[in-house]
């Protein structure tokens, strides 16, 4: 074989192992990589909001909070005093609050820490119910609000206390777990 022909082919060879050398050498190969090892923020947003609207067009679920960081590692996300605001058709709307937060991967679960308040507007007779708890778990998509930790329910004539609660945004259904306590006052003669 002439070395015409023979040159083309072994240019071509070398310049496949360099590729196979150099996409081995870029790739990430079980966390190796400096940057997935360390639990640093990729982006930093200050003051920010996001709406989430339903078929309709109708906004349904807004979250502000005064600072996001991301981290790329865990793909987790960390909220700074967030405010989340639900209002769903035929659903009365219901605002929390809390000093700290994160976020899922996709966004449908909100986990809140510290100085929870969960206010839900007043529907028909049934005035407004403001909750407080130091942990809240959030689950968008199944209308679910729930805690393992102490809640205290407050409503204009009642209060009621107990460790872990389940809340379904839908029904409006409140549970209690445990050490359940209530307070009741008297209604008044008319």
């Amino acid at each position: 074989m002439s070395t015409t022909r023979l040159f083309p082919l072994l240019l071509m060879a070398a310049l496949a192992l360099l590729t196979l050398w150099l996409d081995h050498q870029v790739r990430v190969e079980g966390g190796d990589h400096p940057s997935l090892r360390r639990h640093d923020p990729d982006y930093l947003v200050t003051n920010f909001t996001t709406t989430t609207y339903n078929r309709d067009g109708h906004a349904e679920t807004e979250l502000a909070a005064a600072q996001m960081q991301h981290y790329p590692d865990d793909d987790s996300t960390d909220v700074s005093g967030p405010r989340l605001v639900q209002s769903k058709p035929e659903q009365p709307r219901f605002t929390v609050q809390a000093e700290r937060g994160k976020i899922s991967r996709e966004g449908d679960e909100i986990f809140l820490y510290d100085h929870v308040v969960l206010v839900r507007d007043a529907v028909g007779d049934e005035p407004p119910a403001r909750m407080t708890t130091s942990f809240l778990h959030i689950l968008r998509d199944r209308g679910l609000v729930r805690t393992d930790r102490e809640v205290l329910f407050e409503q204009a004539g009642r209060a009621l206390t107990g460790r872990g609660m389940e809340y379904h945004t839908d029904t409006r259904e409140l549970f209690l777990h445990s050490d359940v306590r209530a307070r009741f006052d008297p209604k008044k003669a008319p």
